[in-house]
């Protein structure tokens, strides 16, 4: 901004303005502004504060603390001369002011400003060149409405708006799809620009709920239009209970660490219930494995807190990895084995989980995921996530659907619970909303218990201890597979575990690695860190945080990397990852605080060394845990597409994409997923789609590799990842309409130190590592 001009600025707005010759407003309030002058060439921050006091102009911006508002205002860019005037967007926060009257000031001229109804409309080009005739006439805004300078004139004689002496000037406008906040640039005839006015779009009606905003508040907005996005997404008053460096009281602490881990159990203990018996594995095995990833959470956890992303986020086994595990289970070598069936299988995905991980740490530690951050939005985390949950649509309802009686209930009380009830508070506390999954469980589980226990899965004749490969008499063998999923007193689990269990590593062998196997693991690991991405994203929106640098974000890969190594090593069966009901969970509970997800992950860690806690959540009959993963994939898929809303999710380009990929995400696999393998008599029938590995169309004559290609395609998610990922780099779109992540970059840390302290590693930690500065530290 060239020195002096706001000074021309102001005394071409006063013809503008109608500002009278004494260089006064006369508002019909009889409140009179001086405009700004500054003294000297250069803007003293000082003069400025001084003739605010004095004038009584308030401003809402939120900028960095000793900032002048000239010294904003010329970072802004505005220049007359060049008739260019850069579109801003409107600031949520609000300050408070003193006594004096609010008063809308035009922040540029530094005089009073009416309060417009009706925005200054835009005199456009038309389609062929010509103007429209009527001179004080223009198009239509965006919401539609046009009004003409003679309403406007005929308005100030009726004491309500002044009268803008445009004569025969004309009217440009610069601007983008947000309409409040727009700089009107006054042109002549020639083209020449005379001055500029504020005009104020009518935006819709706020919601009177949020009371900090008040009629007539002055708001400052200095943002270019490639920030405006990020910007509006991270301002704004906090709703959390708990900020991330609060810490509420003792008994409060540990009611909301175990709080945040109880709303997410459906996903921390669900998946070896559906892979363990899929592995031919016994119940002590799965309560085994639920302890085991018990104390992968809250050792990964507690890792994250201290050297990854270090938002509240919870580590854990997640869906991401569990089909292309059951891809491996179902390999055509492993259909057929029946001694030490399990610990052959388990043993094959920790070699692989382990390749996948260490590709993972490199992208993380190496600050490629930098570089990755760059072409990753949410046109293809969204589907990609939804692909997710979408995956298991062939295993949900068909699993579930074996005990209707049970399943049911169980379906229509979760939602009862989330939807219905989701507003119902007790002694503060959304308790349905935040505990739906387990007081669900809980309830149906205790209601099919009374239903074994009067005789309701009896057959007469029957023993459901015996295994179905043993049942000779043929109308047992029909009520097997109901008696094994309905019934609450066929598991084992809490009869032959131990009171006391350590997990260790290697507790299931050395891991056995093949090519095949570590291939799907690396791209699934790929998969992962975009799920992640998008995580972190949304999370730190969430609890009111700027999005974290890209080098924190590498460095959070870094760390899942390496947890899911740590995972491999355990025998876990799955990789270590940010789940995404985070998202979820921050949003019901509105605690954001590190200390509670610490507590929380180190009563995980307890608990896992208590065997009979895993047998007991080995006991939920198999139906009443499809029943609840239905409603957990569900809400995966919600989530994963909820993230449109960073992007413009009205554009044709987006949506296009979006269903393509979902469609195709589909419908590929499926075509994969046809070929029938050999032993079809030994699988059931939703465990025929991740039998495609071995059986698919793609033959190259390597059967590693065949394996390889046919089980990635065979995959919902891969499929997805790489139709969105195509479709959004060819098909041209610009970066609002893609709503590229706008990640915090590190002048932005320089600028306002007091931010790097969110994400920054502790002190000595710091000191070690402070070579790796791609890593943010």
């Amino acid at each position: 901004m060239e020195t002096g001009s706001s000074s021309e600025i102001v005394d071409k707005g006063k013809v503008m303005r109608g500002v009278n010759s004494k260089g006064k407003k006369q508002y019909s309030n009889g409140i009179k502004i001086e405009p700004f002058v500054p003294r000297s060439k250069h803007h003293n921050p000082k003069e400025l504060r001084t003739w605010a006091k004095k004038t009584g102009f308030v401003s809402d911006y939120s900028g960095e603390a000793g900032t002048s508002a000239s010294e904003k205002f010329d970072s802004v860019g505005f220049d007359v001369e060049k008739s260019s005037v850069v579109v801003v967007d409107d600031d949520d926060d609000q300050r408070e002011g003193g006594s004096s009257p609010k008063i809308e000031i035009d922040p540029v001229l530094g005089v009073a400003r009416p309060n417009m109804d009706d925005e200054i409309k835009p005199d456009y080009d038309s389609k062929h060149g010509a103007r429209r005739g009527e001179k004080d006439k223009f198009l239509r805004s965006n919401y539609g409405l046009n009004e003409t300078i003679g309403n406007q004139n005929q308005r100030k004689k009726n004491g309500v708006e002044p009268v803008l002496g445009y004569g025969d000037k004309k009217i440009g406008l610069r601007r983008n799809d947000d309409t409040n906040g727009i700089m009107n640039l006054i042109r002549d005839g020639n083209g020449h620009a005379l001055g500029v006015s504020s005009a104020v779009a009518p935006m819709p009606e706020k919601k009177k709920e949020d009371e900090s905003v008040t009629e007539g508040d002055v708001k400052v907005n200095l943002y270019a239009e490639d920030e405006e996005h990020a910007h509006r997404e991270f301002q704004g008053q906090s709703q959390m209970k708990y900020g991330l460096t609060e810490n509420p009281s003792v008994v409060l602490l540990i009611y909301y660490g175990l709080q945040h881990y109880l709303s997410l159990v459906g996903s921390l203990v669900l998946i070896p219930l559906v892979m363990v018996p899929t592995m031919g594995g016994t119940d002590k095995d799965t309560a085994s494995v639920i302890s085991t990833m018990l104390f992968l959470s809250g050792v990964a956890t507690i890792l994250h807190l201290y050297f990854g992303t270090r938002l509240p986020l919870v580590q854990g086994s997640s869906f991401v990895y569990l089909a292309p595990a059951l891809v491996i289970i179902n390999a055509e070598e492993f259909r057929n084995l029946t001694h030490h069936k399990f610990r052959h299988i388990m043993r094959e995905l920790q070699g692989a989980i382990i390749v996948g991980s260490i590709f993972q740490c490199i992208l993380g530690f190496s600050g490629l995921m930098s570089l990755l951050l760059r072409i990753i939005n949410p046109i293809v985390v969204a589907p990609t996530v939804a692909a997710v949950g979408l995956a298991f649509f062939s295993y949900g309802f068909p699993q579930a659907g074996t005990c209707m009686e049970i399943s049911i209930p169980q379906i229509v009380l979760v939602l009862i619970f989330t939807l219905h009830l989701r507003g119902i508070s007790i002694f503060g506390h959304h308790l349905f909303r935040i505990y739906a999954v387990p007081l669900s469980v809980t309830i149906i589980w205790i209601y099919a218990s009374f239903l074994t226990a009067g005789g309701a899965y009896k057959y007469k004749g029957c023993d459901p201890n015996i295994p179905s490969s043993n049942i000779l008499i043929d109308s047992c063998k029909n009520h097997a597979y109901t008696m094994k999923h309905c019934r609450t007193d066929v598991s084992t689990a809490l009869s032959t575990s131990a009171w006391l269990r350590v997990p260790y590593p290697l507790q299931w062998g050395f891991p056995i690695f093949h090519f095949r196997t570590c291939i799907i693991m690396v791209i699934v690991s790929l998969v992962a860190s975009v799920d992640s991405i998008g995580t972190y994203h949304s999370a730190s929106l969430r609890i009111n945080l700027r999005p974290p640098i890209p080098g924190v974000v590498s460095r959070g890969i870094a760390l899942e990397g390496l947890c899911s190594i740590l995972a491999g090593l355990w025998g876990s069966g799955t990789g270590s990852t940010t789940l995404i009901e985070n998202v979820h969970t921050i949003d019901i509970t509105k605690v954001a605080s590190r200390r509670v997800v610490e507590l929380g992950a180190a009563f995980m860690i307890l608990f896992s060394f208590m065997g009979k806690v895993g047998a007991l959540l080995a006991s939920i009959p198999q139906a009443l845990a499809a029943s609840v993963l239905c409603f957990m994939w569900a809400l995966i898929t919600a989530l994963g597409l909820s993230t449109l809303q960073y992007g413009q999710s009205g554009s044709f380009r987006n949506i296009t994409i979006v269903g393509l990929s979902l469609f195709l995400g589909l419908s590929i696999p499926s075509y994969f997923q046809q070929y029938q393998p050999q032993s079809t008599l030994i699988l059931p029938s939703y465990l025929v789609p991740y039998a495609a590995a071995s059986s698919g169309p793609f033959h190259s004559g390597i059967k590693q590799l065949d394996f390889a290609i046919n089980g990635l395609m065979s995959l919902n998610m891969v499929v997805t990842l790489l139709v969105a990922f195509i479709l959004d780099k060819t098909v041209p779109g610009s970066s609002q309409e893609r709503g590229v992540y706008l990640w915090m970059q590190p002048q932005d840390i320089a600028n306002d130190p007091s931010l790097a302290s969110q994400y920054s590693l502790p002190r000595k930690v710091a000191r070690c590592f402070c070579w790796a500065k791609w890593l943010g530290v």
